[in-house]
């Protein structure tokens, strides 16, 4: 496992002493990420049930990703940036979802959830690579990286802004800039190395400077007649990057064509960011129509996933491209004409009517590529290169290579909590377990989740060997406590808590929700196992760590669903 390492000095650096999932070259070191589970002693605890609590268990059936959606966005951590991730995901629920899709985005969607379900689970993928190349390609990347920050946009997730509150807005999305260019500065001093303190640091500080800008930027909006803005707490948070690894690692082939595999995405030029001030007479209407534009575009997305294979060479532009422009045309019309009646009709808008299919080939279209949004600005000070879309048959991105692994099985449960019962879960709520960086950031939110079916009283930090006729397994737990008030937090974990894990109590002002579990089974061969040719996909500097396991979700169910599944579990009957 890439370990980190604590040096005499007290400053926390970064050596990567292997890298999974590919081939037996340095067996001594990459091996190391590998255990036979029977040699992982049992260390799952369950506190004992007290006389108040909820042992029910309601299981949702969401297959197991049967449409191929697939996407390097992760729009829970890093909504807003394209390829934010940096290694793929799958998807199963929600069909419309992307990085950008808002809360009426996921409502509006379908699902492939049996019981109609909305909700998004997403976590990344596993694949198999029995090609050999050395970590040592790895570390010679990291040597010649300089460390950056990456935030979600501002600018294009704003509302209209009333026309007397947007110098006070511009001032702030300035300040904006400016932070992430100080923070770059700062993150610029570890040059070729990993130094999570310094990481943790540069992230909390610009995590409370964000916070207090974004939520000026929001009372602006508010003082002036634009009424509240929603989901900008989602905004705050910012990520490190190690995008410039990207440029010395490569895919495991050297001519990769495109296929039909890949999970493409429509991409449209950004409306909210190229609006003047709004007269406050054409606030509503101007903001009915940005969101009309989001819808239509969620739906296009759904589109591209549910009629993958359809048609001919021209079927995405005929069916899809065209009619979508059309709409965004008429659309773009209105706002203008909005604004126009008290003020400048703004110029140059149909020109944002065109959209793309970027990411991989579909139905004939070709890669169209994208940019990596950063930071609140339109243009990011010292931003990174746009980063790779996943590439031919087997998507994939540098070194993240080989043969995508699909789930045999995906079971998803809502449990109960050991000393209360539960209430519902709110929705859109956004959740998140384990951690994507437990070296970049530090291992504090990681979790072990790694086991063989028939040894789940055993979860192990590294990547499990079983016995024959036991399949690789994946367990992965929710918090399951919520602050009782809030859907997201700046961070994307504050609101929410990890119960006791002696008592099974919730932490003081939190209570009980319907705690979820995820557990993703896999048919891996046995001799890939022992071989250590199987691994998760990652960010560059976490190299496959195995310790890096996460999953994402946001509660898109019904109210009446919720209730459905929080009456089971606190009644102790098993349900779907």
């Amino acid at each position: 496992m890439a370990a980190a390492v604590v040096a005499a000095t007290g400053a926390l650096t970064a050596t990567f002493v292997s890298s999974g999932g590919k081939g037996t070259a340095d067996a001594a070191t990459e091996l190391n990420q590998f255990v036979p589970i029977q040699q992982v002693q049992p260390n799952v605890r369950n506190p004992a049930p007290g006389a108040q609590a909820s042992t029910g268990v309601f299981t949702v059936d969401c297959g197991t990703n049967g449409n191929g959606k697939f996407s390097p966005d992760n729009p829970v951590a890093q909504p807003g940036i394209k390829n934010g991730a940096e290694h793929l995901h799958d998807f199963i629920g929600n069909l419309a979802i992307t990085t950008n899709s808002s809360d009426a985005d996921l409502d509006a969607s379908g699902t492939t959830c049996k019981n109609g379900d909305k909700s998004s689970y997403f976590w990344p993928v596993v694949r198999i690579d029995k090609t050999v190349r050395s970590g040592a390609d790895t570390a010679r990347a990291l040597a010649a990286t300089t460390p950056m920050v990456t935030c979600p946009g501002v600018r294009d997730r704003l509302p209209a802004v009333p026309a007397r509150a947007r110098a006070a807005v511009d001032s702030r999305l300035a300040s904006l800039d400016r932070a992430v260019a100080a923070a770059n500065k700062r993150m610029a001093t570890s040059k070729g190395r990993i130094d999570a303190r310094l990481n943790a640091s540069v992230l909390a500080d610009l995590r409370t400077q964000r916070a207090q800008l974004i939520k000026g930027i929001s009372d602006q909006i508010a003082a002036a007649g634009g009424g509240r803005t929603s989901g900008m707490v989602s905004l705050v948070e910012c990520d490190t990057n190690y995008d410039g690894m990207h440029a010395g690692m490569r895919h495991s082939t050297a001519d990769v064509k495109a296929a039909l595999a890949a999970s493409a995405q429509i991409q449209c030029p950004t409306v909210r960011d190229k609006l003047p001030g709004v007269p406050a007479p054409a606030v509503d209407e101007v903001n009915r129509n940005l969101a009309e534009l989001d819808r239509q575009l969620s739906e296009a997305n759904e589109r591209l996933v549910t009629t993958r294979g359809q048609g001919g060479n021209n079927f995405v532009d005929n069916a899809i491209l065209g009619p979508l422009k059309a709409k965004r045309t008429a659309l773009l019309d209105r706002i203008g004409i909005a604004i126009s009646r008290n003020a400048a009709r703004p110029q140059g808008l149909e020109a944002l009517a065109g959209c793309t299919v970027t990411g991989q080939a579909q139905n004939g279209q070709g890669n169209q590529g994208g940019q990596n949004n950063q930071n609140g600005g339109a243009a990011a000070p010292s931003a990174p290169a746009a980063l790779p879309d996943p590439q031919g048959p087997n998507l994939e991105l540098p070194n993240n290579t080989g043969g995508i692994v699909r789930p045999a099985s995906v079971l998803i449960e809502y449990r109960g909590n050991a000393t209360s019962k539960v209430v519902p879960m709110p929705k859109f709520l956004r959740a998140l377990t384990g951690d994507a960086k437990p070296i970049s950031r530090g291992p504090a939110n990681a979790r072990a989740t790694w086991t063989c079916s028939g040894f789940t009283d055993r979860l192990a930090d590294k990547y499990p060997i079983c016995p024959d006729g036991s399949q690789v397994q994946r367990v992965q737990d929710f918090p399951g406590c919520w602050d009782g008030k809030n859907i997201d937090s700046t961070n994307h974990r504050d609101h929410l808590s990890f119960a006791d894990a002696d008592t099974g109590a919730c932490k003081q002002g939190f209570v009980a929700i319907p705690q979820l579990r995820i557990t993703i089974s896999y048919d891996i061969p046995r001799d890939v196992q022992v071989k250590g040719q199987f691994a998760l996909d990652s960010f560059p500097e976490e190299d496959h760590n195995p310790f890096s396991d996460h999953n994402d979700f946001i509660n898109v169910n019904s109210a009446q669903t919720m209730q459905k599944i929080s009456t089971c579990i606190n009644k102790g009957k098993t349900c779907r």
